[in-house]
Formats: C-alpha cells, sequence, structure tokens
C-alpha cells in the first residue's frame, strides 16, 4: 500500500499529497450533498486515494454515483457499506472510479453494477463456458442448445448484451486494478477480455438468429477468431479479427448457395449487433479483412472454398495470420475442422521461397508507415513496440514449428516460453523479451482502459503520463520516471528483435544442449529451407562433417552451427556461407583458438558468418589467411592499417630478404591480407567508400616502394653495381593517384628516372629499364599471392613510348608535343615510390600542364569533349546496355570524372583548392568556388560513390576481380540482392538498388550534359 497523508493535516493538503491536482474542486465533490448522505464523513476516503490512478477523476466519479443512486435505499446502502468499510470492495471501486473514465460512466448509467464492483468475484481466471451463459442468458438465449437463439431481440436484445457485456469487463477490471502484481497478471486479463469478446459474438450470433425467421436452420456457420482474439491475448479495446466458415448441415436439403447467403446474413448482423450505434455503447469493430481475398473478397466461404483459396493464392502473410486462429463461436465442430484445414499450410509454410525475406519486409513496411509524428510514442507498430515482439516470436514458430509441435501456441507470451524450452531462444533472452512484452501490454491496456478508446499511443500531456504511472504501480517514479522505462523497454526490445528477428537462433547455443539444438539430418534440412537455402541436402552433408563424432571439436560446433546457420541465412549467399565455414574450419578446427574465440565472442561468429555469405572474395580470402578471423572480434584490428606501420612491416621483410621473388611474393602477401582485412571490414561497415579506397591505395604504394627497392637491388646485382646509376620514381596514376583504388585496380604509374652525375645516360636508361621491367615481372607474375597489375599505358606516347624516361626527357616531350589527355591524365600524378626529391621535381614539371595558366582556351575544350565522346562511342563494351556500364556508362565513374577533370583544367590555375589528385575533393573545390552548383555537385558525388561503390561490391560479391562484368551493374535477381547487401542495403532490396543506381545515374548524366558538354 502507499503511504497515507496524516489525519491531522488541512484537507487541501491530504489531497495535494495523494495527487489530486484540482484541490478545490476535490474539496467540494468531498462535500457534495449526494455523496454526505451515503459517506457523512468522506475526508476518510483521501487516504485511499493514493492508490488510484487519477484521484480527481475517482471523486467525481463517486460524486456522480451518489447522485445516481439517490432514492434508490438498496443501492444507497450498498454504495454507502463500500466506501465506509476499509476493505477489497472499496479499493475495487476507488481503483475502476480513478483508471477508468468510461467504466466510471457505465457505473453511473448504470448502477446495479456495484453488486459486480463491490463483491470479490474474480474476473479472470473464470471459465469461458461461464462467461458464454452469462451473456447468452442476458438476452434469452440457451446456452445450452448447440444454436442458441436469442429471445430479446431488435435493440432491446442487443442493449441487452451490450450491458452484460460492459457488466463482466466490469469485473475484469476490477480485478485486473487492483492484483499486487498486474506485470504478471496480464496474460490472465487478456485471455478473460478474449473470452469475453468470444462469448459477445456467440450472444450476437443468436440475436443474429432470432432476426431471421427460420433462425437460419439447416446452416452451420462458425467464427474463427483471429489475431489477439484468436491468441487469447485480446486487450481491452480491439478490433474483434474474425473469418467466416459456413456450410449446410447434412441433410438439411440446404443448398451451399443458400447456406453462403444465410452465413452471409448471420455475419452481418453478427457485426452490427458488435458495432452499430444504440443506446448502449458499441463494444468494438468485428473485422473480417483477414478473409481470403481481404475486403475484395466474399464474407463467409465453405470450408472447401477456403482450402482451394490457401492452396493456390494466398500470401505469406495470410499463413502467418492462421497461426493464432481459433474457433470463437458458431459451429464448433465446423470452426476445429477449419483451424485442422489450415495448420499443413501454416506450418509448411517456411517452406515458400523467400519466406524469411517476406516475413522481414513485412515487419519494414509495417514500420515505414507509421505517421512521423507518432513513430516515438507508437506502442504496437513502432521500434521498439509490441510488434516487434510478436513478429520475432511468429517468425521462429513459423521456421521451427513444422517439426517441432511444442512452440505452436498463438499465445505469443506461450510461444516464447515454449521457444526458450526448446531451445530456440536462449532462456535469458526470453524472459527479458517476455518482462518487456508484459510492460508494453500492461500500459496499452491502462491507456485503453481511461476511455475505453482503441489507441497504442503514449499520451503526451504531463497529467495523462502521471496517471499512467499511477496506474502501472509507478507512482514514485511518476511521468519522467515511466518515460525513461518506456524508452529502456524500447531499446531492449529492439535489440532483441534484431538478435532474433534476424537471426533465428542467440549466441547462447553454447549453453544449450544437443537436445535443445537438435541438428538432425531431417529437422536441419526442413529448417534450412525454410530459412533460405538454396540446396539444403547439401548443407546437411556440410553441417554432418562439421559435427559428426565425439571430439571436442564436433561438440562445440554442433553448438555454435545451429546459431550460424541462421546467420548465414541473413546473407544472400547461405549455401556459399557454409560451404566456405566448412573449409575454414577444416583448416583451423583443430587450432585451440578458433572455436574458442566462434563460441565465446560477443560478434566473431556473427560477422564470421556474415563476411561468408556476403562475400566470395573475403572468404577466400580467409581462407588462405585462416588466422585472419581473429580480426572479426573487434573494430580495431578491422580498422585499416596507415602507410607507415605498413612501410615499417614491408622494411623489415626487404631486411631480412635475401632472393627476390620471395621478398616481393611477402610483400604481395603483406598486400593480399590488407585486401583482405579491408574486404572484410568493407563487407561489415566497418569502412566504406573512400576510406576504404585509401586503405587499398596505402597497401598498393607499399608494395609498389617494396617492389622497387627489390628491383633496384636485383639490377644492380646483375650488373655487379654497388650504387644505382640514376635515380627511380613511381608516379602514381589513375585511381592509384586519386587514391582511389578499387578490389579490381591496376596499379596506373609512370616511371621516371634521373641519372647520377657523370653516369652515362645510355646506362641509365638501360638500368631504368630494366628496374621498371622487374618491378612489373614481380607484382604481376602468377603466383600463390595476389598480383597487383602495374600500368604503364599513361605514359608519354602511351604503349609506343618507352617504358621508363628521364626527368629531361618528360621536361622535353612536355614542352613539345603533349596533348590534352595528357595533361588531363597528369591531373592526377602524384609521386608513389622512390627519390623524393625528383618527385618533387616532377610535380613542379607537370604542374603547369594540369593547371595550365589562364585556363584552357575553347579549342581546347572541344577537344577534350571530343575525345570523350569518342571515349563513350568506342571503348563501351558492345552489346553493355549504357545505362548499366558503372564506368564508362551514362552518369557513370568516367562522366563524373572528365566533368571534375575539365574543371580543373580550367580554373586550378586560379583555384588553388583545385589542385587535387582526388575526385571528390576537386567537385568540393569546385562548389566551394562557386564553379558548380552545389546540388549538381551532391548529385555527381552519389552516382561517383555509387558506381565506385557497386565496381567494389561485384568483386567483393562474384570474389572475381578481373573481367567486363566487374564494370556492368548485373540484371540477375540474386546478383543484385548479393550487391544490395554488400553496400549495406536491407535483406531483399536489390530491386530497390538497381532503382537508385539508375536513378542516380541518370540525373548525375543530366548534369554532366550541362556542365561538361555546355
Amino acid at each position: 500500500m502507499s503511504e497515507r497523508p496524516e489525519r491531522g493535516a488541512s484537507l487541501a493538503g491530504r489531497l495535494t499529497r495523494v495527487g489530486v491536482d484540482d484541490v478545490a474542486r476535490a474539496e467540494r465533490l468531498l462535500h457534495d450533498d449526494a455523496l454526505l448522505l451515503v459517506l457523512p464523513e468522506p475526508d476518510g476516503l483521501v487516504g485511499e486515494l493514493a492508490d488510484v490512478a487519477d484521484p480527481d477523476s475517482a471523486l467525481l466519479t463517486l460524486a456522480k454515483l451518489a447522485g445516481a443512486v439517490r432514492g434508490d435505499e438498496a443501492l444507497a446502502g450498498l454504495l454507502a457499506r463500500t466506501l465506509a468499510e476499509d476493505g477489497p470492495a472499496r479499493r475495487r471501486l476507488l481503483a475502476v472510479a480513478g483508471a477508468s473514465v468510461a467504466l466510471g460512466d457505465t457505473l453511473v448509467a448504470h448502477p446495479t453494477n456495484l453488486h459486480v464492483v463491490a463483491d470479490d468475484a474474480p474476473g479472470t481466471g473464470v471459465p469461458a463456458a461461464e462467461v458464454r451463459a452469462e451473456l447468452l442468458h442476458a438476452v434469452g438465449a440457451d446456452a445450452d442448445a448447440d444454436e442458441p437463439v436469442a429471445t430479446l431481440v431488435g435493440p432491446a436484445g442487443t442493449d441487452a448484451m451490450r450491458r452484460a457485456y460492459r457488466a463482466r469487463l466490469l469485473r475484469i477490471a476490477a480485478t485486473d486494478l487492483t492484483v499486487s502484481d498486474p506485470l504478471n497478471r496480464m496474460p490472465g486479463v487478456a485471455a478473460a477480455l478474449a473470452d469475453l469478446a468470444s462469448a459477445a459474438l456467440e450472444t450476437a450470433l443468436a440475436l443474429a438468429r432470432a432476426d431471421l425467421p427460420d433462425h437460419g436452420a439447416g446452416v452451420r456457420l462458425a467464427v474463427i477468431g483471429m489475431g489477439k482474439a484468436g491468441g487469447r491475448e485480446l486487450n481491452y479495446v480491439s478490433d474483434v479479427d474474425v473469418v467466416y466458415v459456413a456450410e449446410p448441415a447434412e441433410g438439411s436439403g440446404v443448398s451451399e448457395s443458400d447456406a453462403l447467403a444465410v452465413g452471409t446474413r448471420l455475419a452481418t448482423g453478427l457485426a452490427r449487433a458488435c458495432s452499430v450505434p444504440s443506446s448502449e455503447p458499441v463494444l468494438w469493430p468485428v473485422d473480417a479483412a483477414l478473409r481470403p481475398e481481404g475486403k475484395d473478397g466474399p464474407l463467409v466461404r465453405t470450408l472447401a472454398s477456403h482450402r482451394a483459396y490457401y492452396e493456390r493464392w494466398a500470401k505469406t502473410w495470410e499463413f502467418q495470420a492462421l497461426l493464432k486462429a481459433r474457433p470463437l463461436a458458431g459451429d464448433r465442430d465446423l470452426g476445429r475442422a477449419y483451424v485442422e484445414m489450415t495448420q499443413p499450410f501454416v506450418w509448411s509454410a517456411a517452406q515458400r521461397e523467400h519466406f524469411v525475406e517476406d516475413s522481414q519486409a513485412m515487419r519494414r513496411r509495417v514500420e515505414g508507415n507509421i505517421p512521423a509524428a507518432e513513430a516515438d510514442r507508437q506502442l504496437k507498430l513502432g521500434v521498439g513496440g509490441l510488434r516487434d515482439v510478436e513478429f520475432t516470436v511468429q517468425l521462429l514458430q513459423l521456421v521451427h514449428g513444422r517439426s517441432d509441435e511444442e512452440i505452436r501456441s498463438g499465445s505469443t507470451l506461450t510461444a516464447l516460453a515454449a521457444l526458450a524450452a526448446g531451445g530456440y531462444v536462449g532462456r535469458d533472452h526470453a524472459a527479458r523479451l517476455a518482462v518487456c512484452y508484459r510492460f508494453l501490454r500492461l500500459l496499452e491496456h491502462r491507456i485503453q482502459l481511461h476511455r475505453l478508446r482503441r489507441t497504442h499511443l503514449l499520451p503526451t500531456a504531463e497529467a495523462d503520463l502521471r496517471r499512467l504511472a499511477r496506474s502501472v504501480g509507478m507512482r514514485a517514479e511518476g511521468a519522467e520516471g515511466l518515460l525513461e522505462r518506456w524508452r529502456q523497454v524500447r531499446r531492449d526490445v529492439r535489440h532483441l528483435h534484431e538478435e532474433l528477428f534476424y537471426r533465428p537462433l542467440l549466441p547462447a547455443t553454447a549453453q544449450l544442449s544437443p537436445e535443445e539444438a537438435s541438428l538432425a539430418p531431417e529437422a536441419a534440412r526442413a529448417r534450412l529451407a525454410a530459412i533460405g537455402y538454396r540446396d539444403p541436402a547439401g548443407a546437411v552433408r556440410h553441417i554432418a562433417a562439421l559435427t559428426e563424432g565425439v571430439s571436442r571439436r564436433a561438440a562445440i560446433q554442433r553448438q555454435l552451427l545451429p546459431v550460424m546457420l541462421g546467420w548465414f541465412a541473413d546473407g544472400p549467399d547461405p549455401d556459399g556461407g557454409l560451404l566456405a565455414f566448412r573449409r575454414l574450419s577444416e583448416s583451423l578446427g583443430t587450432t585451440h583458438w578458433y572455436l574458442k574465440l566462434l563460441r565465446d565472442s560477443g560478434t566473431a561468429a556473427q560477422r564470421l558468418a556474415r563476411v561468408l555469405s556476403t562475400s566470395r572474395y573475403v572468404a577466400d580470402a580467409l581462407t588462405r589467411s585462416p588466422e585472419s578471423v581473429t580480426w572479426l572480434a573487434g573494430d580495431d584490428e578491422l580498422a585499416p592499417r596507415g602507410r607507415e606501420r605498413l612501410w615499417a612491416e614491408a622494411d623489415a621483410v626487404l631486411t631480412r630478404a635475401h632472393e627476390p621473388v620471395p621478398a616481393v611474393q611477402a610483400l604481395r602477401g603483406l598486400r593480399r591480407r590488407e585486401l583482405a582485412r579491408t574486404a572484410a571490414a568493407d563487407v561489415l561497415g566497418v569502412v566504406t567508400g573512400t576510406r576504404a579506397a585509401q586503405s587499398l591505395t596505402v597497401s598498393a604504394d607499399v608494395v609498389l616502394a617494396g617492389a622497387l627497392r627489390v628491383a633496384e637491388w636485383e639490377a644492380r646485382a646483375a650488373r655487379g653495381l654497388e650504387q644505382s646509376p640514376t635515380s627511380m620514381l613511381v608516379v602514381a596514376m589513375g585511381r592509384l593517384g586519386g587514391r582511389e583504388m578499387g578490389y579490381s585496380s591496376d596499379a596506373d604509374v609512370l616511371f621516371v628516372h634521373e641519372p647520377a652525375e657523370g653516369a652515362d645516360h645510355r646506362t641509365a636508361q638501360e638500368f631504368a629499364v630494366a628496374v621498371a621491367t622487374a618491378l612489373r615481372q614481380l607484382l604481376g607474375s602468377v603466383g600463390p599471392e595476389p598480383v597487383l597489375a602495374v600500368d604503364a599505358d599513361l605514359r608519354p606516347e602511351g604503349r609506343n613510348g618507352p617504358l621508363v624516361r628521364s626527368f629531361e626527357a618528360y621536361a622535353e616531350y612536355y614542352g613539345r608535343w603533349s596533348s590534352p589527355w595528357e595533361s588531363q591524365a597528369l591531373l592526377r600524378a602524384r609521386p608513389a615510390a622512390g627519390d623524393e626529391a625528383l618527385g618533387e621535381r616532377f610535380v613542379t614539371l607537370v604542374d603547369p600542364l594540369r593547371y595550365p595558366e589562364g585556363g584552357l582556351d575553347a579549342a581546347t575544350v572541344r577537344e577534350v569533349r571530343r575525345i570523350k565522346a569518342r571515349v563513350e562511342a568506342e571503348r563501351l563494351p558492345r552489346g553493355t546496355d549504357p545505362t548499366r556500364h558503372l564506368k564508362l556508362g551514362r552518369g557513370g565513374i568516367a562522366d563524373v570524372e572528365w566533368t571534375a577533370q575539365l574543371l580543373q583544367l580550367q580554373h586550378a590555375h586560379a583555384v588553388p583548392a583545385l589542385r587535387t589528385t582526388g575526385t571528390l575533393d576537386a567537385l568540393a573545390a569546385a562548389t566551394e568556388a562557386g564553379l558548380l552548383d552545389e546540388a549538381d555537385a551532391q548529385t555527381l558525388v552519389e552516382a561517383w560513390e555509387l558506381a565506385s561503390r557497386l565496381r567494389d561490391a561485384n568483386v567483393l560479391w562474384t570474389g572475381r576481380s578481373d573481367g567486363t562484368q566487374v564494370d556492368v551493374l548485373p540484371h540477375d535477381r540474386q546478383a543484385l540482392a548479393g550487391l544490395a547487401r554488400v553496400v549495406g542495403y536491407p535483406s531483399g532490396s536489390g530491386g530497390e538498388l538497381e532503382e537508385d543506381y539508375l536513378r542516380t545515374a541518370r540525373r548525375a548524366r543530366a548534369v554532366v550534359e550541362r556542365v561538361f558538354y555546355g
């Protein structure tokens, strides 16, 4: 009990302490003439008000009620005794009066219901048959008849049913509001409300039969409960979802068409009795929208018609809805036959193609349709709300329930407990989710109870929040405490929803017994098919290979795999993920740390499943470097390594090396490792976009520098030289120069040398060519480590020119013969490896070409545009859709880069910020200088980033870094789905990704047409 105010305090002070808002009005109500007649000393009530939700509302209702019983000696005496005696009756009356204005008004309108509130008969736990008989009796129907027919008909019968319904509702509310543990008693309240709704439907059907001349004789009608009514977890005010089934009675001679016509009239009359206005308040809408074809379908169907629909036309969500189907009223045998008929459809639904994706997409659609103003107040549909729990439980039921009848309950909490008992959900997680669900439902009940209105929104007014807090036992915490609890519950529910809804099992599998996480072939095959594996039989063979035997390794795998199978299924290629996991496990399974890491780490196993099922590139990389699995335990190991750190490692390798080929293979291995690190981080979202490109560029720079050092050593050794006759410089060009490397990028370079003082120029040239050639061979030769193709085609005169030129030769060439395309190519030139002083001189040499004084003349601009048009016409692969080529297509990478480069050529002499090798930096500088409209710049940036990301995604998804398909957005649905997951789209978003790219590229092309082509 709450703390009571002292009797000696002033009345106003005592009222304030118990939570009264309008003290002056409360004092007037306490001394209302009618109330004084039944309670001469009303001040004694003040202390009791401390426990009610709304003391002001309670006092007002009591005053009204006292006025309503004036003149009725028996009722007035009952009210007087109830208020005077400190006991359950007074607590029940005050609790109802303080929590529900609507039920208070019911008491005032029908004060005979004082008996309902005053006696201590329970409102919950009452047999459903007893409640049914009570409501049928109110309309004069025989509760023992197979087809009860009301004798009290028309509006009088409807009103009588509604009064009986409200009386029983009062009893339920009185019990609910006075129990000591409302959170734990909530399921009992919801079940009682569902039983009351079932009784009301039966009574409404009796009224509907009474309206028919022959009472619908010869026609069987079953009313099937769906949703919360079917699951016996109804709210105080809910639509009652139903499906109707009608059949001619055997031997009745009634035709099927006549039976359907009569059944439709009965169903219509039933709904009217519940929801059409009369002198008594309506109960709730009877919603038959879950029937086959929804509102467009016939209201009533035969059993065979239902079966035919479910066999041919039903969607996934309809089978999910049928999970809660239960006979509520009418012909119970027919109702049971309907449920029995639908069960095979429900428990085989998980075998439908894209079942999991459809379920997940449906949940996202529900969230997406919530008005923004309601998103943070939605108890039911919002993030962390009731639907998160319900969808999670139902998905797990539908996935696993085909082989486990123990988890087939229509009740969310019962099903959740069964899922935990069966090992499909960790017990701790299930307990937390159940507590959160009870709290959300309790809030929903209390909010609806206030005015008996259907709402799922948390109130915003301070007074309403305070009343709600008091009604759920949080008087001390108040409105702010309630809001904080609500926020925490939402966070917990969302976290658990994401753990379970998108991953069928939890990491707590290590605590489960083999029985709780069975991998028996038949059960495993069914589950794998249900959650998206294309070859369940092949997957079962992989599972058997990993789990057979009595070794510790097999035992831990039996704990891990039930969870990881679900995680693989979250990816676009679960079969490939499982196969890669088997290969990795076979190479590492005897290593002591591997399975321990997967079992004990909070993230490693989940991340491993994700990368293996999302990226063949990463799967291959991890298989080649199994120790890399340790990176997945945290973000630190996945973070890109800086140049200094990598070069220190490369330097150590080269210092210890004695042979050129093994030394460069070690360097290539270093790059392979960093490619794997970056790719894994990329797929996991730890690094994305430009940061990944920079990481790939850094590793390429380091390998180039190391290979140059080896090639120079090898050239000197071959010639017996102590010193090099010339200094070497590798100039990065293209995407390497822009620090925009992708997984499939070559290293575009220029080779420059500067003969040492007094050295023979011919000898120096030969030496430089030998070094450049050796470098390309060392990095490009086939071997155990990935190649880095070094491409020098951007050198003066292209492939027809010498591979290496001296600095003076470059100066002469650029001074006499350089063409516009070479100036454009030099925009990305930056020293990458070799002599730093030579690199600085080279930059000084080429700056006037790439940043020409005064910009470009009109003829050169036309030439640049002509070259671009020629590239578009000639270099696009034959037969390729230009809207889908990521590099050369319309609005693709080249379009954006050429636009940025033209702006650089025209204006970099006057805008220093344009003197950059990076595309995005150039666009940003052009925008800042007012050379490019901000909206146009954003359009170009979005197109360039998405196209670059998709080129990388093609490599990550397929594992192939060569071939023309890297540059093409695929048409194949599975490939699009894979790319979508790689770039961070949710499951099932391949079509959305495709639309996004085509739209983004189209907009970028429009900008290019205006800005580049003029």
